[in-house]
């Protein structure tokens, strides 16, 4: 019989630390198991909080938290940073790029999504997206360059397209967006700029189906409607983007075509899988749906491979309903905190029933003042609706002292309507308006963002 004591501990690897990967790694804590996080970013980010960091009302570094600083305390963990590029299932082994393999008992992937242009993918340069820190700084530039440029501008219908901001995509991140633009031009910058008038920006938001906000229940999308048109922005359902090109959104509604001068387009229309999503079907068999999202079983492992399991964004689960679980945190952490309960349980030869997703509610920010929450049992909108997404999202910051610079930056935003992260981190800005005003047509995809995480904190 072999000594349990001279066995290496289970070794639990988990790729990605956004909310899944890093719920489960905090829910293995004080399990009896080895936890590798790997991840090519050094940070968590709490995305939910991105379009503020997009918009100028937070910083990168209020709303990220370094992965070690969360987890690196912990006896039984340790974090890489590296990027995994395949999977040998029948060795248990990951390959990472420019590192050695390594090993695994048990798998938990979480490498969430990116953008999805539906095949469109040359207007990602022209119509930017919003899941990463680099993506937040670019939109941020873009945003608040438009303002700078119109000010310097003497054409009016040049002018006109400089303050003209069209966002693709009705859900909560189109929402969030266009209502903070809203603010910034009509509120905020209002009294900053000589030569123009910021409040005759115009701001469109875009949904393809007849309604903002689609999973929300119907009167919480007109509620949302109600409340971003008091802001100023144009809600335009049934419309949809047939072509962007040289600063020009072309969009059909019914039968009718029209060109949308505007040289701030912003994408919050659709997400695609991972390229681990493709990895793991290459090497499992896996199915995958049409968002390149893992078809997972019950209890979130991949179909013939109970060693492997795959939450957050990147999993497909329609157990519980016809319809696969929303790409939303609370899924995520869910699942994140299932799957390190199982492991516990396996370890001792026992099991759990499949996952069951406990929906608190759902809630979008629209505006100051302004929002809609539905919470099942109570749906509402208004100020206490944006009360209670304060507190929620002040609640889910991983780190104390994330939720104490937030709440305070929050607090000075709410009483003098200004945003003090407004800064265009772009050392070549000034080319690039040169060269707009020349004619080139968009800022090239190609020159890096020279801003750092910490430049403005």
């Amino acid at each position: 019989m072999v000594d349990a004591s001279l066995q290496s501990p289970h070794q639990v690897v988990i790729v990605g630390g956004g909310f899944g990967g890093l719920y489960a790694a905090k829910a293995l804590r004080r399990a009896p198991v080895q936890v590798t996080l790997v991840d090519k970013r050094n940070f968590h980010l709490f995305q939910p909080l991105l379009y503020q960091v997009a918009t100028g009302a937070l910083s990168p570094a209020d709303i990220a938290s370094p992965i070690r600083a969360v987890i690196g305390s912990h006896k039984n963990a340790k974090v890489l940073l590296s990027e995994v590029v395949d999977i040998d299932p029948k060795q248990q082994k990951l390959m990472l790029r420019d590192e050695e393999d390594i090993n695994y008992d048990t798998l938990i992937v979480a490498t969430g999504v990116s953008h999805h242009y539906f095949g469109n993918d040359q207007w990602q340069g022209m119509a930017p997206g919003l899941k990463t820190v680099e993506d937040a700084l670019e939109i941020r530039r873009r945003i608040f360059t438009a303002f700078e440029a119109a000010e310097k501008e003497p054409d009016p219908e040049k002018r006109r397209a400089w303050l003209t901001f069209v966002i693709v995509g009705g859900g909560p991140t189109g929402v969030e967006l266009a209502g903070a633009i809203a603010e910034l031009a009509y509120k905020t910058l209002r009294d900053e700029f000589q030569s123009i008038n910021t409040a005759e920006a115009k701001v469109l938001l875009l949904e393809g189906m007849e309604r903002i906000l689609p999973p929300y229940p119907p009167e919480l999308s007109a509620e949302a409607e109600v409340s971003l048109g008091k802001l100023g922005v144009t809600v335009r359902t049934k419309t949809m983007v047939t072509d962007i090109v040289d600063n020009i959104v072309t969009v059909r509604q019914g039968e009718n075509l029209e060109k949308i001068p505007a040289r701030t387009i912003l994408w919050a229309a659709g997400v695609k899988a991972s390229a681990m999503g493709k990895v793991l079907a290459e090497r499992t068999g896996a199915k995958l749906d049409r968002a390149g999202r893992v078809i997972v079983e019950p209890d979130l492992s991949v179909p013939g491979h109970d060693k492997i399991f795959v939450i957050g964004d990147l999993a497909n689960f329609t157990h519980q309903n016809e319809r696969p679980l929303p790409g939303i945190a609370p899924v995520a952490m869910q699942e994140g905190e299932y799957v390190a309960k199982l492991i516990q349980k396996r370890l001792k030869g026992n099991s759990l029933p499949p996952f069951n997703y406990i929906d608190a509610g759902s809630l979008a920010v629209i505006g100051r003042n302004a929002a809609v929450v539905n919470l099942n049992f109570a749906r509402f909108s208004g100020f206490i609706a944006w009360l209670v997404w304060v507190f929620v999202h002040i609640y889910y910051l991983v780190e104390f002292d994330n939720k104490l610079v937030v709440m305070i930056q929050w607090a000075w935003n709410y009483f003098t309507r200004k945003s003090g992260a407004r800064l265009i981190t772009d050392t070549v800005l000034q080319q690039k308006i040169e060269a707009n005003h020349n004619g080139n047509g968009n800022v090239p995809v190609d020159i890096a963002i020279k801003s750092q995480l910490k430049v403005e904190a």
